[in-house]
């Protein structure tokens, strides 16, 4: 494991959250309901709330298998979003992926970007084998996200979690294994 480890790509820059971005975090995305309507987590009510909570990332940095990175965008000069691991099974070499982005951002390509760098580095970088993602069926655009950073639909897990309400809701899960990355690179 390497931790959270700096990424930089064309249009961002994947790094660590400061506590400098907790007003930016609340404003941008961590307060919206829009934004946070499929995730498992409610609109955080204060930033209070996102203060404490990028408090803790911060602390968990220290882990080596702690991988949540802030989503910085060049050109906008700030931070817009996060992505993450999720879950993780060293004894499977396998993990899953979460993402989340202001609205504001949505529909260009920025977490497709973020989402490939971030398969990326866990292939070449930490050496997993599978990389999934899951999202409520009603959130299609995130599963073309999944589909446009290579990773393959796998099916519907009938009513898999319980959402932010109590409520079961199906989710669809994709992934993409080391073999498809090697596969891609083969055929080009």
């Amino acid at each position: 494991h390497k931790g959270t480890t700096e990424i930089d790509t064309e249009r961002l820059l994947l790094r660590r959250f400061k506590d400098s971005d907790a007003e930016t975090m609340f404003t941008t995305w961590a307060n919206d309901p829009e934004v946070t309507r499929y995730l498992s987590w409610r609109p955080h009510g204060t930033l209070e709330v996102t203060k404490e909570i990028i408090s803790s990332w911060i602390n968990s940095y220290g882990n080596q298998e702690f991988y949540n990175w802030a989503i910085f965008l060049k050109e906008a000069g700030k931070v817009i979003g996060s992505i993450g691991l999720v879950d993780l099974s060293d004894e499977n070499q396998r993990c899953e992926i979460g993402y989340c982005l202001g609205k504001e951002y949505w529909n260009q390509g920025i977490t497709t970007e973020a989402l490939k760098s971030v398969i990326g580095f866990f292939f070449r970088e930490v050496c997993f084998n599978r990389i999934q993602a899951k999202h409520y069926k009603d959130n299609p655009a995130s599963g073309r996200v999944m589909q446009k950073a290579g990773m393959k639909y796998e099916g519907r897990l009938r009513e898999y979690f319980k959402n932010k309400d109590g409520e079961f809701v199906d989710c669809d899960l994709y992934s993409i294994v080391s073999a498809d990355l090697q596969h891609d690179e083969d055929n080009r």
